[in-house]
């Protein structure tokens, strides 16, 4: 049997053809082109779920079912996503929609967590009774699997891991609280305590190129061993490593994997983290998550969308 998946972008909608085991016979993409409206864009969603299914010499029959992970949150009781900020979707029919093309289960949930169902079944975390997946971007996105299924919450917004307060009248976040996780430990976070860092150290190489665009310029400023942006690395990894084991207080997960842009400084990023979390360990004489760099990357959310609906 074999499972379409649906990686629903402000973007770009990616749809693939995916068998059994997690891996991608077809796959295809089309602009989102939001401005059209949610009826047009879940059109798309159907039409390219079938080119695919067509492109590989299958038909509806040897299908399963359609997954489908958005910037959002599906509500359980209504099958109606609520919102969908990025995509400025507020009480979309999605299911009902698709299924006016495609007459097959359709299943949806956050993009985040079918990335970290995709990990858990054929990624850094196959075969993990219990896992976490991280993604370090704009924010800070989040996916729990246990028992090989996706924990999604009594009302399907669970695993907002990024909006862990961590601060007491902290940073203000873009959802309305201040002191959120991602507030510190997104790319967002990683560029601005590195304009900071600029603007009181004039001396930094942070200032070469102008203003602090990108992590990737402050990653490589520590890299290069500058004071300042070293000092920056530091806070910063001490921010991830302290929502880390939070998370391994509340879940106890065998393995937290860490995806999203942050993630391709590599092990120059995941080392000092393991070396601070394994001072924060509450259970020093007892085994803990391993903390692991994703392996699935662009690919993650076609996968992790059918394997929601091979689940």
């Amino acid at each position: 049997m074999y499972y379409v998946g649906i990686d629903l972008g402000g973007t770009n909608i990616k749809a693939g053809l995916v068998d059994e085991q997690g891996q991608i016979i077809e796959k295809a993409s089309v602009p989102t082109l939001v401005e059209r409206g949610h009826e047009a864009v879940i059109e798309d969603m159907a039409k390219l779920s079938l080119q695919v299914i067509e492109k590989a010499g299958k038909t509806l029959d040897d299908v399963g079912g359609v997954g489908i992970g958005l910037p959002g949150v599906l509500d359980p009781r209504t099958g109606r996503v609520p919102f969908c900020t990025n995509l400025g979707w507020h009480d979309v029919p999605v299911i009902e929609l698709m299924r006016k093309v495609i007459d097959k289960p359709i299943y949806v949930d956050n993009d985040a967590t079918v990335a970290a169902l995709a990990e858990n079944v054929a990624g850094v975390s196959a075969g993990a009774r219990s896992s976490v997946f991280l993604t370090l971007g704009t924010g800070v996105g989040g996916g729990i699997v246990i028992g090989g299924k996706v924990y999604s919450g009594s009302n399907g917004v669970g695993s907002e891991l990024g909006h862990m307060i961590v601060m007491i009248d902290g940073e203000p976040c873009t959802c309305g609280n201040r002191g959120c996780w991602e507030r510190y430990t997104s790319a967002t976070a990683l560029i601005r305590m590195g304009r900071e860092a600029a603007k009181a150290h004039p001396e930094s190489i942070l200032n070469a190129d102008g203003e602090v665009t990108g992590a990737k310029q402050v990653m490589d400023a520590a890299k290069a061993g500058d004071p300042a942006a070293c000092e920056v690395f530091d806070k910063y990894t001490t921010y991830l490593a302290t929502g880390l084991v939070n998370i391994i207080n509340f879940i106890d997960p065998e393995i937290i994997a860490i995806g999203g842009g942050v993630s391709a400084a590599g092990e120059f990023l995941i080392q000092p983290v393991r070396e601070k979390l394994a001072k924060m360990i509450f259970y020093k004489a007892m085994p803990y998550a391993r903390v692991e760099l994703a392996t699935l990357g662009n690919d993650a959310g076609i996968i992790g969308a059918a394997m929601l609906a091979r689940n």
